[in-house]
């Protein structure tokens, strides 16, 4: 097991010393604004520069290029580790929190998920809220995708960490001819999306601070707020409307972002499978719940329904988890379809979790092959993603990832249950976390919190995000004996 650990012990070290650093952000705002949380950043901050720089002295001698069980070592032990440091501040600044909660809510900010334990958010310091909006924004994306763009310069190779993290069936493919180079391609157009985001909110109307925070929240779609009604704080349609095309934006394939900005062609956004899919499984839903809100007289009339239908589902579908009403209130049906939405609907290498749009598509064009096969059994009837022609192996690992996926959901939801919960509350609770999309229903909706959690049932919904930002199979692999045999 050691021989398995050290090799990777000083890359570990340089990502949680980077982590670290980025500490030095809030706690900079926190010395402007004087908020009193100077000394849990100080102290946070020096226990983790502290042990990453021990970590990387102690694995420097055991330096070798990456192999596959390390790239997956590495992915597991860094989304598991950070949020115990990511924890620290509020440990620290709240200290009657709970072990369980702080790590809790560190997870669900590293992972995107926005699921949270806190109330009083408006009176929180800034920087704490800063500091939980910055946990979206560096796991958005990955940050094993930035340190990508590091590795070659420590001497180890970054392919297999990258292959690690990126969330497609395809994962063998290449935006350009050098790891680094896709990953600062990757975080180029993220840089460039958040500023325009950020710039567009503070232009209409939100402070600049609160601009910082929910476009750190939108473009990692994450659904972490400096105000305890979310965006509903601000009551704005202009808002809400900037809101809603950025979270579509940041759940397009972020591959095809990069093309895109490369080569300025719209053709890379109609050619994607997935887009079209999309946009139109979500647009379509949000029109159809708001013409069902509007005739069950939820609102008086089709455009306030239209308002608050659409933006809530574009919300709960891209796992962005931001809310204007408590739609837990809605007709059950509507509740439960935003739910089904979140499981598949953003793309493969966005921000977004779920199984992603392509797995859903390599699915139903599986069984439509199987239909077609019925009918013509000698047939050969290959499976297309767009033009390609995807391998079977692909569609076999698909259909492997969606039994786990289901099994997972239903073992976890029956587990919450069985700690006397509810139905609707444990299921919704296991699919809003394993999806990282954050609010569920019932006793977790969007009017709630998860503080109505003990430990045991928090630990339980941050092993689902931990294990759905992994995408079920990095996470598994580790705990099987043979990952560690030689």
């Amino acid at each position: 097991m050691f021989r398995r650990v050290f090799p990777i012990l000083h890359v570990l070290g340089m990502i949680i010393l980077g982590f670290g650093l980025s500490m030095l952000v809030p706690l900079l705002l926190s010395e402007l604004t004087k908020d009193g949380a100077q000394r849990a950043y100080d102290v946070a901050a020096l226990i983790t520069v502290g042990t990453g720089l021990m970590m990387w002295l102690i694995g420097r001698h055991w330096r070798r290029e990456l192999k596959t069980r390390d790239g997956i070592l590495l992915e597991v032990l860094t989304w598991t580790l950070l949020p115990a440091f990511a924890a620290l501040p509020l440990l620290i600044y709240m200290p009657d929190l709970a072990l369980a909660d702080a790590y809790f809510e560190a997870m669900s900010g590293l992972t995107a998920t926005g699921a949270t334990v806190l109330s009083g958010l408006d009176d929180l310091p800034q920087s704490i809220n800063l500091w939980r909006a910055q946990l979206h924004w560096v796991g958005g994306l990955g940050v094993i995708v930035l340190v990508t763009a590091v590795l070659p310069l420590l001497g180890v190779g970054g392919r297999q960490m990258f292959k690690a993290e990126t969330p497609t069936p395809m994962k063998d493919q290449k935006l350009t001819p050098r790891m680094a180079e896709t990953a600062k391609g990757l975080w180029v157009v993220y840089v460039i999306l958040t500023s325009v985001c950020i710039s567009v909110l503070w232009a209409l109307g939100m402070s600049f601070f609160d601009a910082v925070v929910h476009a750190f929240s939108v473009m990692g779609l994450g659904g972490f707020s400096s105000h305890d009604a979310s965006l509903g704080h601000f009551n704005s349609l202009q808002l809400e409307i900037a809101v809603g095309i950025f979270a579509l934006v940041a759940g397009i394939n972020f591959a095809t972002q990069f093309a895109f900005l490369r080569g300025r062609r719209l053709s890379y956004y109609l050619n994607d499978p997935e887009l079209r899919w999309f946009l139109g499984f979500v647009l379509i839903s949000g029109v159809v719940l708001a013409l069902l809100l509007w005739q069950r007289d939820i609102f008086l009339d089709f455009p306030s329904a239209l308002r608050y239908a659409v933006f809530n589902t574009i919300s709960v579908a891209t796992t962005l988890g931001f809310a204007t009403t408590d739609y837990g209130q809605w007709p059950f049906f509507a509740g439960l379809w935003l739910l089904f939405l979140c499981s598949f609907s953003t793309g493969a290498g966005s921000t977004g979790g779920g199984i992603k749009m392509m797995r859903a598509i390599l699915l139903y064009k599986q069984v439509y092959r199987e239909l077609k096969k019925l009918i013509h059994p000698n047939a050969q009837i290959p499976l297309r993603l767009g033009q390609d022609i995807v391998p079977n192996k692909v569609v076999y690992a698909v259909l492997a990832f969606l039994f786990i996926y289901v099994a997972s959901i239903v073992s976890l939801s029956f587990v919450l249950s069985f700690t006397g919960l509810d139905v609707l509350t444990s299921f919704s609770a296991i699919v809003a976390c394993i999806n990282n999309t954050g609010p569920g229903l019932g006793q977790v909706g969007p009017a709630y919190t998860y503080a109505v959690f003990n430990n045991f049932q928090t630990t339980v919904c941050t092993f689902a995000m931990l294990l759905g930002r992994l995408e079920l199979f990095t996470l598994l692999v580790v705990l099987t004996p043979a990952f560690w045999r030689k």
